[in-house]
């Protein structure tokens, strides 16, 4: 009855381990899955900011392209706005990608491997208490059949003893073996019934420690375990809200932004921008005269009948052979887009102002640019003047005379441009001028020029609406009416001026090819007389002779300037 007792607690604690065994098992699947759960989400988040990235990239306006010229729209501006919001908002998805990652995958990593290591010791103590507990009972067992076996033993060699002591006919040493053999057995039953004692009361022992402390210890350490576990999901779960939630503000101001930037629109403020981008600084064509008809005289006939861009005031042909540019009535294609030549002339005047006057201003940033990298090198070059060790200055002057004759060649190409600028400038109208056009470049002719100034009034009078036109001839005449100003007479008529004084002396300390127009070439340690000191655009002009003149880079020679010289010249 009580092995049967025993063998069913054993099989019941062996049960609840397994039990036990299996639950906290399933614990660690639960914790696995749900840290793959968290590790999906944060794929999915960074997937998410990088198509949320590329299609913000997508469509950012292109360098040098239409798209970024339209960004002076508001509505532009608010879209690109909202583009860069909407690259700070994905920021924000990897932001929660990171920290899911740190905050939850790692840290529940880890806890899983230490949960593993923790289950696994508490398991494996209470098998060992369950198999020290079996080993002891197999001892006690053992002891208590060795004693019945020697009881046993002992009882038949006392009855072997009784019945050799009643036989007469055994001898007497028979009796006495007989009789030692029963004692011996006796005592040997007595030592097996001792031991069996001793076995009983340590297995009770270790059986009450067993299944009042051992084992109770070991399921509460599991239960600990596995309410730690449940607890570490729950602040797990918090945690996935929590990353959420921190970046809800910073989602909440990108928003704001796009709103903003929506609210910021202003469609008035774009048509005009419109109206600015694409005026064309064309005057409303005249009224139609009446024309009647004579004996012997024909009436104008015009190109087309169907178009009005063709049909006033353009039928007629140029002396030059050339075909006149119509003016760009409006709803009218234009045909003529493309690069167009260098000077813009392919376009309204209004329109071709604002080209000439953005390539003036990107040919002086240009010149900025150069004058700061010469002012850099000269630097450089007088303090390896003063500290050789540091390096040799004439490796300086190669580069110093690049960048002056790339000064010249971008100051030439400023004066270039600045003729064109000067020539659409003098045909746009003034808001007080009558409704015809006029050019300053014209009016301000003198009378050297009145040829080409009759030839200019032609071209206008073939005009009846006032429209401009542009050809070869009146391109020429305009170039020789701009030579023939007042503000370009010193610039190409330097032979006609008379000789300017002397207000120095200089020493050329470089050689200077000088290969572009109006400069001088000089050779080191030439002594020249100086009739123009530098202005601020780098040059000095000088002369050998009554014959020879022109510019050199101020930076190449040493100037001696008389008393009361400097700024007693003016520019030419």
């Amino acid at each position: 009855m009580m092995e049967e007792r025993m063998g069913d607690c054993w099989s019941y604690t062996k049960d609840q381990f397994d039990n036990l065994e299996k639950h906290t098992q399933s614990g660690i699947e639960f914790v696995e899955r749900y840290t793959k759960f968290v590790k999906e989400r944060s794929e999915i988040e960074i997937n998410y900011a990088k198509q949320i990235r590329n299609l913000s990239k997508k469509y950012q306006p292109k360098k040098n392209s239409r798209e970024e010229e339209e960004n002076k729209y508001t509505s532009c501006r608010a879209f690109l706005s909202t583009l860069n919001e909407l690259n700070d908002y994905a920021g924000q998805h990897e932001v929660i990608a990171e920290n899911l990652t740190s905050q939850i995958i790692a840290e529940l990593s880890r806890y899983l491997t230490e949960l593993k290591a923790e289950r696994k010791s508490h398991f494996h103590d209470g098998r060992k208490a369950q198999q020290h507990i079996e080993s002891s009972w197999k001892q006690l067992e053992a002891s208590k059949r060795r004693f019945e076996r020697d009881c046993k033993e002992a009882d038949r060699a006392q009855q072997y003893f009784e019945r050799m002591d009643a036989d007469i006919n055994v001898t007497k040493a028979d009796v006495e073996k007989a009789r030692q053999q029963a004692q011996m057995r006796h005592q040997m039953a007595a030592d097996s019934k001792t031991e069996y004692s001793n076995f009983l009361t340590k297995f009770n022992q270790e059986q009450n420690e067993h299944y009042h402390t051992l084992i109770p210890n070991i399921f509460q350490k599991l239960q600990e375990m596995e309410e730690r576990r449940i607890e570490r999901v729950g602040m797990s779960m918090k945690t996935y809200a929590e990353v959420d939630r921190e970046v809800l503000p910073i989602v909440g101001k990108c928003l704001d932004g796009m709103t903003k930037a929506a609210e910021s629109i202003e469609p008035k403020t774009d048509s005009k921008q419109v109206v600015e981008s694409y005026k064309s600084g064309f005057e409303p064509p005249g009224e139609v005269e009446f024309e009647d008809y004579g004996p012997g005289q024909s009436m104008k006939r015009t190109v087309s009948e169907t178009s009005l861009s063709n049909s006033r005031g353009e039928a007629k042909e140029r002396p030059s052979g050339g075909k006149s540019k119509g003016k760009l009535w409006p709803f009218i294609k234009n045909k003529n887009k493309g690069s167009g030549p260098e000077d813009f002339s392919h376009l309204p005047p209004e329109q071709r102002r604002k080209k000439l006057q953005a390539k003036i201003d990107d040919f002086n940033k240009d010149i900025q640019k150069e004058m700061d990298q010469k002012d850099a090198l000269t630097k450089m070059k007088g303090v390896y003047e003063k500290n050789p060790q540091m390096g040799d200055p004439a490796s300086v002057d190669p580069r110093l005379v690049e960048i002056a004759m790339n000064i010249e060649k971008i100051q030439s190409e400023v004066q270039k441009f600045e003729g064109w600028l000067a020539e659409v400038e003098g045909r746009l109208p003034s808001k007080s001028d009558p409704p015809r056009r006029q050019s300053g470049l014209y009016e301000t002719q003198n009378s050297n020029s009145t040829t080409v100034g009759n030839n200019c009034a032609q071209d206008r009078e073939s005009s009846p609406d006032g429209s401009y036109t542009e050809e070869q001839s009146s391109e020429t005449q305009v170039k020789v009416a701009i030579a023939n100003t007042p503000e370009f007479d010193d610039e190409f008529d330097d032979g006609d001026e008379e000789t300017l004084p002397t207000i120095g002396t200089c020493k050329a300390i470089y050689q200077f090819e000088g290969h572009n127009e109006g400069t001088i070439s000089v050779t080191e340690g030439e002594l020249l007389y100086v009739i123009e000191e530098d202005k601020g655009d780098g040059w000095t002009r000088v002369r050998r002779n009554e014959e020879e003149e022109g510019y050199v880079p101020t930076s190449y020679v040493e100037v001696f300037l008389e008393p009361n010289a400097k700024g007693a010249m003016t520019y030419i």
